[in-house]
């Protein structure tokens, strides 16, 4: 198989803020982006050479961007596969349509990592209200309900804590198909990152500490925190999935700690929030190592050379306008916007990434800026460092 060398033309489906930061690693790297997405305003707008306003399920599009490309791949999984199929016409595409074909739906991805003996929680997939209490009574009454299709940053899902409030929240999403899923005690949250190239050369990074609030990312780090026996682990076990699904590209597992033992919680196939801090603290960030794999290209290394954290910088906090100067005065803070135009709530704006002398002086480092950000706020740091969650 021959590699698309610099020089050629790569599609993204979606322009999206990390559609934006995998074509400026594009761009440095020589390569020329032709980015769709619906929004005319999108993120990655002014850094590509050519942008498609269509939706993301428009065939005609997919095949023009196709057209346009040598090699096309994505930033955002909800692609229709038309669409999809419609570019594969003209160019490869990576990941392909069967990859997204089991990710797309929560039902059909944790039925297959079942069947491939990858540890989850317990689950069952539900599409009829008169499913819900037998379901309950084999997992308990603290449950989540998760819509198979959509939801983003915990949308399209609900808690409930007794059998008796199913029906309602199953109400809510529209009474499609569901997969409920136990409520778990975590120790935390871990994710990973496996590159794969179509020869088949891979490389996985060291797992990420995460942690949430309303279960959107707040804070990051890289290295995560843990034994070294569990992180070894938790990179095998990316290994396998990717090898499993023959990713092209990037694959991010999304994991559990609980009472010691990881479970697969989602995959992601494209670059990552938790995998932003990348940029600064790993030889070569997820964004580059994105155009690399798709691209056929030999992989960077994946090792880490600084302990690094990230912060999301939200819609809520230009309520007031951030005081930028304040956070990039403290040392090693750096500040990446994504160039949306409106700011909304919960809406991802941008990151602050910093390095530690360790992962917890990364976290410590990091939150001082965000707190920093806040015109009122004294500098200094708003978080004891990663440590354990109860739930999720």
């Amino acid at each position: 198989m021959s590699p698309i060398l610099p020089g050629s033309t790569i599609g993204l489906f979606g322009g999206g803020q990390l559609g934006r930061m995998t074509a400026m690693a594009a761009r440095g790297l020589g390569y020329h982006i032709v980015a769709l997405d619906p929004d005319p305003s999108c993120a990655a707008r002014f850094v590509v050479d050519r942008t498609l306003t269509a939706a993301f399920d428009d065939a005609t599009a997919g095949a023009a961007l196709g057209a346009a490309s040598d090699v096309v791949s994505l930033e955002i999984e909800s692609i229709a596969l038309p669409a999809l199929e419609a570019a594969s016409r003209h160019a490869p595409v990576r990941p392909n349509g069967d990859v997204l074909g089991i990710v797309q739906d929560r039902g059909v991805q944790r039925r297959w990592l079942a069947q491939h003996g990858f540890p989850t929680g317990p689950f069952r997939v539900v599409s009829h209200a008169t499913e819900l209490a037998p379901a309950a009574a084999d997992l308990g009454s603290e449950l989540f309900v998760k819509s198979c299709q959509g939801g983003y940053d915990g949308r399209s899902q609900v808690r409930v804590r007794s059998a008796d409030a199913l029906p309602a929240a199953f109400a809510s999403l529209g009474h499609r198909p569901c997969v409920l899923e136990t409520a778990l005690p975590l120790d935390g949250e871990l994710s990973v990152l496996v590159a794969r190239r179509p020869s088949g050369e891979v490389a996985v990074y060291p797992p990420a500490f995460n942690h949430h609030d309303n279960r959107i990312l707040t804070w990051s780090v890289l290295p995560a925190p843990i034994a070294p026996a569990l992180a070894q682990q938790a990179q095998e076990l990316g290994r396998a999935i990717a090898s499993a699904l023959a990713i092209e590209g990037l694959l991010v597992i999304e994991l559990f700690l609980v009472g010691g033992t990881l479970l697969v919680n989602e995959l992601a196939p494209r670059p990552h929030n938790s995998f932003h801090m990348t940029e600064v603290g790993a030889y070569t960030s997820q964004f580059e190592q994105h155009v690399r794999a798709v691209c056929d290209l030999p992989l960077g290394s994946a090792a880490v050379h600084t302990p690094a954290a990230i912060v999301n910088l939200l819609g809520d906090l230009w309520a007031h306008t951030p005081a930028f100067d304040r956070a990039l005065a403290l040392p090693g803070i750096r500040l990446h916007l994504y160039g949306k135009r409106v700011a909304r709530s919960g809406r991802k704006m941008g990151h602050l990434s910093a390095v530690g002398s360790t992962p917890e002086d990364a976290v410590a480092r990091v939150m001082a800026g965000h707190a920093a950000l806040q015109a009122s706020s004294p500098i200094a740091p708003d978080a004891t460092g990663p440590g354990p969650r109860a739930s999720t």
